[in-house]
């Protein structure tokens, strides 16, 4: 199992450790619901540098970005972060990602920890015309400082205006003293803030600086825990849950960062599918009866017939209810349809609600 370049800070926090992709990370600090709550309403620091990070450089980078991503990566300009995915050639998905635009020769990809391998092999095998590419995760660091009060605690730190930057831009400058650090207007916590990337051997003195210049806005660490009840709050999915290999961006509401203005992976297929129509749908959907929704568990209609299952689940900490993602047929699809979750052989009550659950 790997550690990342901060596995000890987090160990000496009391952090209690979890495999999570192949690497051995806080899942919870002070508990889950303390650790929503100051990210929601005030400012806490993630360590995900279990995610990874590919560079890709020459004449034909954005060519082969275009040719394996779904979104229209010819859009960006220097200094701006687009998100996308990779299509496979079954009508599923490879992984979730983001297309940093660096210079217009320089793009950085950020892909999920667990698919770093398979989404590596899958680029390279496009690489027809010989882009420089190179995998620099086990190298980089990356935290996220997410929080209403992110851009106010982080200020000090760095000569970048942190608040007048626009949401998926970025800017490289000093930080904490490190120079060519990474700061990127970006996060999975719909909470505002920043993710910062930088080299390994920067982490501890980065944290620290962060952890010392936050503490008069109560900064605190956050596990994966958080994490996750966060993301799921904004309705973002999670590769491996909400969507995957057998999963069509169509069907996962991913319609947004599938641009036909140009070909890639199976994307007349695809098209296809959009023209037809899809014949399930991911929703949201919220619980009216006491119960909470779990991976897996299968999605019914009233006489008991299976027509789903459910994807993510759990009770909502800002909401103080039972939410939950998954896929239905595309008749129950509709905002405010009932539903029944079943939970343990009981039909437990619930209705489809429009994304994202915390507004």
């Amino acid at each position: 199992m790997k550690n990342t370049a901060l596995t000890e800070k987090h160990i000496s926090l009391g952090a209690k450790m979890v495999p999570f992709a192949g690497y051995n990370m806080p899942v919870q600090y002070q508990g889950i619901n303390a650790e929503h709550a100051t990210v929601r309403n005030g400012v806490g620091v993630f360590d995900v540098s279990h995610m990874g990070e590919f560079i890709l450089k020459g004449d034909g980078a954005l060519d082969l970005i275009q040719r394996v991503t779904s979104n229209d990566a010819s859009k960006l300009y220097d200094g701006k972060v687009q998100y996308s995915c990779l299509p496979n050639t079954e009508g599923g998905i490879v992984d979730d990602l983001l297309v940093y635009r660096i210079d217009e020769k320089t793009y950085m990809l950020v892909v999920n920890a667990s698919n770093i391998e398979k989404d590596w092999n899958w680029i390279q095998q496009y690489n027809t015309a010989g882009v420089e590419m190179h995998n620099i995760s086990d190298q980089t660091s990356l935290l996220a400082i997410q929080g209403p009060k992110a851009a106010d605690a982080l200020q000090s730190l760095t000569d970048i205006d942190l608040a007048s930057m626009e949401y998926y831009s970025f800017k490289k400058g000093i930080f904490a003293g490190v120079e060519n650090v990474m700061v990127s207007a970006t996060g999975y916590t719909g909470a505002g803030g920043f993710e910062i990337y930088f080299e390994n051997k920067y982490a501890e003195q980065i944290w620290d600086a962060i952890f010392a210049a936050g503490a008069e806005y109560g900064i605190m660490p956050i596990g994966l825990a958080a994490r996750d009840t966060l993301r799921l709050e904004m309705g973002f999915c999670l590769y491996g849950n909400d969507i995957d290999d057998t999963t069509s961006p169509m069907e996962a509401g991913l319609g947004w960062i599938t641009k036909f203005t140009k070909s890639f992976t199976n994307s007349e297929a695809l098209l296809a599918q959009k023209e037809a129509g899809v014949e399930r749908k991911l929703i949201g959907f919220e619980m009216i009866d006491r119960g909470i929704p779990r991976h897996d568990y299968p999605i019914v209609n009233a006489e008991g017939v299976v027509v789903g299952k459910v994807t993510s689940g759990t009770q909502s900490p800002s909401l103080q209810k039972a939410i939950g993602m998954g896929y239905v047929t595309k008749d129950l699809a509709k905002e405010g349809t009932e539903i029944f979750i079943d939970i343990r052989n009981s039909k437990i009550k619930a209705k489809i609600v429009k994304f994202p659950f915390y507004k």
